[in-house]
């Protein structure tokens, strides 16, 4: 970790400050100590270059999905040049410039491909959290960067101050336990003016998975040893590439393409290298929990966090992204004096 971080970090479990001890540094990193709250007393250590504030034992969903996940990220730590467009699709309307000075926080990093991005894109302070040991890798892809930050930390107990310009969540809500409730707990840290996106599955049009794939997932593959899935799931992605780009790549701007099974989505992803064909199929094989979400329900989110501004977008006919603002200071006690 970088020591600027320290002026975003608060405790989780009593908001206090804290205060960092250093045991081990290579240049501008920490690679190993402790962050102490005066408040309550608790420590948190820094490892491997992480500061680490989330033990999941308590949590069985909670700690199976971070296990998997991150065994996966592990696996599958390349940033391909594909990932910049797909991520823009993602956060729709936001785009680099839109972040540019500003402070950023990511709920569930994973590899660090989007945090990597946001610090190129030119943010004051971007900080990735994860609640597993995928951190590992999101450090070594992100640590040249020094507006980057890593992090290891619960979605729904978050070690930061309410400072962020931005938040963000892209892939991950949907897998947790109680999806709403880590989208508020991402817009809690929002200064007031600051804005949210949110991409999660969507139920719409996605009925073959949840009747099909969801109960193989839930019941089998979820349950197979990270490793070995990762070479079970080369067969139904080698099916799956070789129809990408001999059905649905040539296809796709023909006649024939409303045709074709699932065509928005797939026909997005023809054009996907196969390692990252196999990162698709193997996440959705992985996760022991993994909802899908209507729009309604969706849209509800944002309702019950009192946003404005709200522009929520069907992503390729499967799923669903969000944009919302959190009212400035004025708006709101202008509407609470009413």
């Amino acid at each position: 970790m970088k020591e600027t971080l320290c002026q975003y970090l608060a405790c989780p479990e009593c908001s206090g400050e804290l205060t960092l001890k250093i045991d081990e540094r290579d240049g501008e990193e920490i690679l190993s100590g402790e962050l102490a709250c005066a408040g309550c007393g608790r420590a948190y250590p820094i490892h491997s270059g992480v500061p680490r504030f989330a033990p999941v034992e308590a949590d069985e969903h909670q700690r199976e999905t971070a296990e998997n996940f991150g065994a996966q990220w592990l696996e599958f730590d390349h940033l391909g040049e594909h990932h910049e467009q797909q991520f823009l699709d993602w956060i729709a309307p936001v785009r680099p410039e839109f972040v540019r000075d500003k402070v950023v926080l990511e709920g569930g990093c994973g590899k660090g491909r989007h945090t990597r991005l946001i610090g190129r894109w030119g943010a004051e302070a971007v900080i990735g959290v994860d609640l597993s040991q995928a951190v590992d890798a999101a450090y070594w892809n992100t640590r040249d960067l020094p507006n980057v930050h890593i992090i290891q930390a619960d979605i729904y107990r978050l070690p930061v101050k309410r400072v962020f310009d931005y938040a963000f969540s892209v892939g991950v809500l949907h897998h947790l336990p109680r999806p709403a409730d880590g989208f508020a707990s991402l817009v809690g840290r929002l200064r007031d003016g600051g804005s949210v996106s949110a991409w999660i599955y969507g139920l719409e049009n996605n009925g073959w998975i949840v009747n099909f794939i969801n109960p193989v997932r839930k019941h089998l593959t979820s349950r197979i040893r990270p490793r070995l899935l990762y070479y079970l799931s080369w067969l139904p992605t080698t099916i799956l590439y070789l129809l990408l780009k001999l059905i649905y790549a040539p296809l796709g701007n023909s006649r024939l393409r409303n045709r074709l099974f699932y065509a928005d989505y797939l026909g997005y992803i023809s054009r996907f290298p196969f390692r990252e064909i196999h990162n698709i199929v193997h996440d959705h094989l992985t996760a022991p929990v993994a909802f899908y979400i209507s729009r309604d329900e969706f849209e509800s989110w944002f309702r019950s966090e009192d946003l404005e501004a709200v522009e929520i977008y069907w992503h390729n006919r499967n799923s669903w992204r969000g944009f919302a603002k959190r009212p400035s200071a004025s708006h709101a006690e202008a509407v609470h004096a009413k």
